[in-house]
């Protein structure tokens, strides 16, 4: 009979995924806030760009987000190879130098990017500029890596992401 149970229990687990999940915080590199230095560092690491992620504490799409689709072991591994990655509070204090070397704060330099909703997942070259940004939740996990690949094939240059998403189904 506890054979039975524990066997139930694994599938339970593996059906819903948990077994294979990580915490979503994992997705994002510690901020030392100074994005002119990441820039040089990512540009070493050969990294495509830096991936910024606007969020506010209590966002619930932020959350979901962090607990459906950065958590998943594909997700983290293929961004944090591809990008430094940070988490910015659009309403929060912190100081930091943007990516031309001025001292803000998180709330200010939200603010000059224009990002008034949460989330926002916005993609920066190496010299700083931004190349696209992708507002809100991603569907599933397909969607989100869509996105990553979307960045790093250079496709954001020709077409929205609406258009690479319906060629990438055919």
């Amino acid at each position: 009979m506890l054979k039975h149970f524990v066997v139930a229990l694994l599938l339970l687990f593996a059906g819903t995924g948990l077994a294979e999940t990580r915490d979503g915080q994992l997705f994002f590199d510690q901020n030392l806030g100074d994005f002119k230095a990441e820039l040089s560092a990512a540009r070493k690491e050969g990294k495509t760009g830096i991936l910024l992620m606007y969020e506010i504490d209590d966002c619930p799409f932020c959350h979901r987000m962090k607990e459906t689709i950065l958590s998943q072991p594909e997700v983290q591994d293929y961004f944090r190879q591809k990008f430094t990655i940070f988490s910015i509070d659009i309403n929060g204090d912190n100081a930091l130098v943007d990516f031309a070397g001025k001292a803000t704060t998180e709330k200010k330099f939200a603010a000059e990017q224009r990002v008034r909703a949460t989330p926002v997942f916005a993609f920066y070259d190496l010299e700083g500029r931004q190349m696209t940004r992708f507002t809100g939740t991603a569907r599933d996990v397909n969607e989100f890596m869509q996105l990553g690949r979307y960045v790093v094939e250079g496709a954001w240059k020709s077409m929205p992401f609406a258009k690479y998403k319906q060629q990438a189904v055919k």
